[in-house]
């Protein structure tokens, strides 16, 4: 029988020990990613404890009133296989129970044992790994009429949070606000004269197993040939190794990747709990992280 857990609150001192754990399970965190996790629900990332070791964590984040999502779930190897996973996931479970929907990404091999929870399969996600070089075009091609690639501090905040909103399973103002403003990585968006988004994206530098590279996400756009666009501006000048998820509800995101020279590494299975948003991610190309959905 597993001993008593003591599972409290991520804490800003946890942070450096969790993202190495998530580093050592190849989840390739980004820089600052764990902290905004933290910010966006302070009692939905937990640290659970044998007495005074630290033995695994897991995040349940409330977007909203109806929407969480469950991820960064792990166990240390050594601690494995008595019993410390399941408490953490029911207390992550316990925390989202008043919510319509709840969402996770699940390996293939544990369908069965999230479905015993009440999860159901949507899609699956695809992880893609290119290897960028200066040769790599600064853009995808001339822009069509009325359009400005912008970056950094010229972006409408406002209208890429409307943008996002339309096309993700719940709209995550503070969320997003921590990511795109963080200050790793560049950050581009599409915007006609109107002052509308037409697409965005983020690149951040991110902890391979061995080594860094380069996690793309999110990526959003009206069409390919926007987020193409975009994917050729996020990638100049961050050689190495590129890294993107792609939700397999966008039916155009598999052929976008492999024109542009991706090729797949592994792939998860997007589940949820209660009624799924009915959203399309038709314009998704690229998930801002796995452990957030």
């Amino acid at each position: 029988m597993a001993s008593h857990l003591r599972i409290r609150p991520l804490e800003m001192s946890d942070i450096p020990r969790v993202t190495a754990w998530a580093r050592a399970e190849d989840f390739a965190p980004g820089a600052g990613d764990v902290a905004i996790y933290r910010h966006t629900d302070r009692q939905g990332v937990w640290v659970g404890w044998l007495g005074t070791e630290p033995v695994g964590c897991i995040a349940g984040i409330r977007y909203n009133a109806a929407y969480g999502f469950i991820g960064l779930y792990l166990v240390v190897p050594e601690q494995r296989g008595q019993g410390y996973g399941l408490q953490l996931w029911k207390h992550a479970l316990e925390h989202l129970a008043d919510l319509p929907c709840i969402g996770i990404e699940a390996s293939a091999d544990r369908l069965d044992d999230y479905a015993q929870w009440g999860f159901e399969p949507a899609s699956p996600t695809t992880r893609w790994q290119r290897i960028a070089s200066d040769a790599d075009p600064e853009s995808g091609g001339p822009l069509p009429t009325g359009l400005r690639l912008l970056a950094g501090q010229e972006i409408p905040a406002m209208a890429v949070q409307a943008y996002d909103a339309q096309r993700e399973p719940s709209p995550r103002p503070h969320f997003l606000a921590d990511w795109l403003q963080h200050p790793a990585g560049s950050v581009l968006a599409l915007v006609d004269e109107e002052g509308r988004c037409h697409g965005f994206g983020r690149i951040r530098p991110c902890l391979l197993r061995r080594g860094e590279g380069w996690r793309i996400g999110p990526l959003l756009a009206d069409s390919p040939t926007l987020a193409t666009q975009l994917l050729a501006g996020l990638i100049h000048r961050h050689t190495g190794v590129v890294l993107i998820d792609t939700p397999g509800a966008n039916p155009a995101a598999t052929p976008l990747m492999e024109q542009l020279g991706f090729h797949p590494v592994s792939r998860t299975v997007r589940m949820y709990r209660g009624t799924a948003p009915a959203v399309s991610l038709a314009d998704v190309y690229g998930l801002a992280c796995l452990e957030l959905g």
